[in-house]
């Protein structure tokens, strides 16, 4: 089994209530993502992983409204969350999981597919895509663990920042996982930005969601083209720092 687990939640501190703005006419930026990733050809099953927060609430409403299986948990200890909601779903040793952050609404799922294939077929415990030094889009980022190995990390990490940002724990432990960098062949586009944490990311993004409007299975390619052929839109959150929040981890 390969269980996708995408965490969210409505307090962000840059955008809050990002995960319910329309990126579509009546489509929110969640919904949106799940209709994407829904079209993965490796992922089994797919899990909103939000928190018990009241201002999550909202959140859950949608979610139920949705029939979008979802699980409750830690606001701060994002890694037990992640671990008890593959726990909840019946994950077990030897199955697949797959990180996914909400502030990726159009992630490709060909390159979701991509970098699980490239995690089985490296027999990793741990593999990405959005590791330094960044060769696809911020926005397109895509991690695949073990079961065993969330487990592990659970058990081992004490770290606040490891606890937070759930993989940190692999990262900064290479000599105890077998650890994959899911290369790109077109390495030179690490510096656009396709994200969702900031409102100039919002603007971007509906822009880009209008032009392929009716279509929502546009690709990671043609966003760039889009992007390439109309360099005043590309501009709008060039100012935007790539994982800020991982710089004071």
């Amino acid at each position: 089994m390969i269980i996708a687990i995408i965490q969210a939640r409505m307090s962000s501190t840059r955008l809050p209530g990002k995960v319910l703005m329309d990126l579509a006419p009546g489509v929110s930026v969640l919904e949106f993502m799940l209709e994407r990733i829904s079209r993965s050809k490796e992922i089994t099953k797919t899990v909103v992983a939000t928190t018990e927060n009241p201002n999550d609430k909202a959140l859950i409403e949608r979610l139920e409204k949705m029939d979008q299986p979802y699980f409750v948990g830690s606001e701060d200890d994002v890694l037990d969350r992640y671990y008890q909601a593959a726990k909840k779903f019946g994950a077990k040793s030897g199955d697949i999981i797959v990180r996914i952050t909400s502030d990726c609404p159009v992630i490709d799922p060909e390159i979701i597919d991509k970098t699980i294939r490239f995690y089985k077929e490296g027999n990793f415990d741990y593999a990405t895509n959005n590791r330094e030094p960044y060769v696809y889009p911020d926005g397109m980022d895509t991690e695949v663990c073990s079961f065993d190995a969330l487990e592990r990390a659970w058990k081992e990490a004490t770290k606040p920042s490891h606890r937070e940002h759930v993989t940190f724990h692999f990262w900064q432990h290479q000599k105890e996982f077998k650890i994959g960098q899911y290369g790109n062949e077109k390495p030179n586009q690490g510096d656009y930005r396709l994200t969702l944490d900031y409102p100039s990311d919002y603007e971007l993004l509906k822009r880009a969601c209008e032009h392929f409007s009716p279509r929502r299975d546009f690709t990671m390619q043609e966003i760039i083209d889009f992007l390439d052929a109309n360099p005043e839109i590309k501009a709008l959150n060039a100012d935007a720092a790539r994982n800020a929040a991982f710089k004071t981890a």
